[in-house]
């Protein structure tokens, strides 16, 4: 099917913005999504990016039922841009010019959760193929649209079931300990992830700082992809720089509600670019 985009949406961005780790280029404007069980193939069509016309492997059903949810595309994030006043946050707006087209996936907390406990003082190759690994371990096998075959990402069960020579073996180091754990307190009820969505952030940062190894940085990015909290702010060494050299006085977190994360994600992109 074909669909048209008119508000900011740049898979190229969205791929590189550091919320997502099964995103792969296949080609030019094209990417092979993987979001928990599903696979999507996006080509950008012509001049995609600013025409906004995507070819998708998929049915219209699927794109109502799941895509479309997925890609947030029923927030207006021209409108979030728009808020910012030049004038009063020059680098903020610069940053926006220049990415954007990312937008905030709405993704599936249990895989933020294992994700960015993964992602640990680590680079993006290395949490690909961690997160890669884990899939090939635990995760169904499936075929996409045109046959290709993909692993889903492991459900909690099939985590908890894995030995620590297994979770070893996919690269995860000391954090291998933490994504067993993190997957027990799934399975005995010590965490609900699917009822935070609807909790205030604090309680769902205190709830998600609880658990073996997810400290405030973690948490706050499970907050922002996996909850869909977008006032959530994760920092990081790249983030704390911002801070630092663009804010001094502090950083105006009031103003800037609800849409803190959003505009996170533009800092943090344009700076590591820049950079």
């Amino acid at each position: 099917m074909i669909v048209s985009i008119t508000d900011d949406f740049d898979p190229g961005r969205i791929a590189d913005s550091g919320q997502c780790f099964r995103w792969n280029k296949t080609g030019n404007g094209s990417y092979r999504i993987l979001a928990g069980k599903r696979c999507l193939n996006l080509t950008a069509l012509e001049d995609g990016v600013e025409e906004g016309r995507y070819g998708l492997d998929c049915g219209e059903a699927e794109f109502a039922g799941f895509w479309r949810d997925y890609f947030d595309l029923q927030e207006d994030y021209q409108g979030i841009r728009e808020r910012i006043d030049p004038a009063r946050d020059p680098f903020l707006h610069e940053a926006m010019e220049h990415e954007k087209g990312i937008r905030i996936l709405r993704q599936d907390p249990w895989e933020m959760l294992v994700t960015f406990i993964i992602s640990q003082n680590r680079n993006i190759p290395a949490i690909c193929r961690s997160v890669e690994l884990l899939a090939e371990r635990g995760g169904e096998r499936m075929r996409d649209a045109m046959g290709q075959e993909y692993y889903a990402f492991p459900e909690p069960e099939a985590v908890a079931a894995l030995s620590e020579a297994d979770l070893l073996s996919c690269k995860l180091g000391y954090r291998a300990r933490y994504v067993h754990a993190a997957a027990e307190a799934v399975l005995c009820g010590e965490i609900d992830l699917y009822a935070l969505k609807n909790a205030d952030e604090a309680a769902a940062l205190s709830a998600l700082t609880a658990l073996t190894g997810v400290g405030p940085k973690v948490a706050n990015c499970v907050s922002l992809f996996g909850l869909h909290h977008t006032d959530a702010f994760p920092i990081d060494v790249w983030m704390k720089r911002i801070l630092s050299e663009q804010y001094p006085d502090g950083y105006p977190y009031e103003r800037y509600s609800p849409y803190n994360g959003v505009y996170q994600q533009y800092m943090f992109a344009w700076y590591r670019h820049r950079s």
